[in-house]
């Protein structure tokens, strides 16, 4: 299996940091067909959106953004990032993502998660005393409705289902992966269910995450699964561009932008200086940031610690414009993603060295 590589976005309207003034919704969903578009041409592997029901983000509704790039795309997987399936309904996001699936000739994926944000329980009338029942609760329901049709179930946060013909019927498995930030408990369950791995690493030392993906691998295995067959996604910001000096140039003031608006509204406002934001472009800091090289080598050397399938850069947080977000894209699918691939098929069992 190849090492794939690719792009999620979510979607940001933060005002621009020169005019002060937000993106129009139509104009940044727009721009991420686009993206996807040119993400496809320039052989990448996965594109996707998250979800959010904030002002500050233009995608509520994933699997309409993702259906719209299955109409300008051909190979490139399309995915959510994340489905916020603890305040969803399992139902309707498997019948959503199915149809994705057919229009897209079977490129659509699932990253479940409980998100980052808690607007969307309120929104659809949940109990945030439920926030951990509630995911893994619809998440059994999910995996049991991508299984088996007629399906009976019944829990206790959802009323049950008696022999629900659950249409339409994809032609395949849609993959689930389970999304996880650094809570050991949701390892775990990825690991018992033997689900693929979404890890998100957005700062920091990324060595420190190396135990998650220890303990989800040594989980697996406990619980019958072959680890050597599920796959780890490694994400993380970060943005390219010919130089290093370029990259943070272009990048820093809309990542500065977004990071602000973005913490704002969980009452911190923390600043990222550029000092700081070139910081988590050292080749321990979490950011994928800088020359197409500085990239590959920072994939590479990742890929000896986790042994990962797939990178997926978050990439021009904060809006960065189109011209220069179309321009990393192409790099990023002409240059860094076939050394990358190259370089790791060569390594051959590094996936059994990085967790032995």
């Amino acid at each position: 299996m190849a090492f794939e590589l690719g792009i999620y976005h979510f979607g940001e309207l933060t005002p621009d940091p020169s005019t002060g003034r937000p993106p129009a919704p139509g104009v940044r969903l727009r721009e991420l067909v686009e993206q996807a578009k040119a993400a496809d041409e320039a052989g990448l592997d996965v594109f996707a959106v998250g979800e959010h029901h904030r002002t500050d983000f233009a995608v509520s509704a994933p699997a309409v953004v993702l259906a719209a790039m299955a109409e300008h795309t051909r190979d490139i997987r399309l995915s959510s990032a994340v489905t916020v399936l603890s305040s969803d309904d399992p139902v309707r996001v498997f019948q959503q993502f199915a149809t994705l699936d057919l229009l897209s000739g079977g490129r659509a994926e699932i990253i479940a998660g409980r998100g980052s944000y808690i607007e969307s329980f309120p929104l659809f009338g949940h109990d945030l005393d439920d926030y951990h029942r509630l995911f893994a609760e619809k998440l059994e329901l999910l995996l049991k409705l991508r299984a088996e049709n007629p399906i009976t179930w019944e829990g206790s946060l959802r009323p049950p289902l008696r022999a629900g013909d659950i249409t339409p019927r994809p032609d395949r498995e849609i993959p689930v992966w389970v999304a996880v930030g650094g809570t050991p408990a949701s390892v775990v369950r990825a690991g018992r269910l033997g689900l693929p791995l979404s890890l998100a690493i957005i700062g920091g030392n990324y060595h420190q995450f190396a135990p998650f993906v220890e303990l989800y691998r040594r989980t697996a295995a406990e619980h019958g699964h072959d680890p050597a067959t599920l796959k780890v996604s490694v994400n993380s910001p970060g943005f390219v561009a010919a130089t290093h000096r370029e990259a943070i140039e272009v990048s820093h003031p809309y990542f500065q932008a977004g990071w602000m608006a973005n913490h704002h509204q969980r009452g911190q406002g923390v600043p990222m200086p550029k000092r700081a934001y070139e910081a988590q472009s050292s080749p321990a800091g979490a950011f994928f940031l800088g020359s197409t090289q500085e990239v590959i080598d920072k994939i590479l050397t990742q890929h000896e610690v986790f042994g990962h399938d797939r990178m997926m850069i978050q990439l021009g947080f904060g809006d960065v414009p189109q011209k220069e977000m179309m321009k990393a894209i192409e790099l990023l699918g002409t240059e860094v993603a076939p050394v990358v691939r190259r370089e790791i098929a060569a390594r051959g069992g590094s996936r059994t060295e990085a967790t032995s």
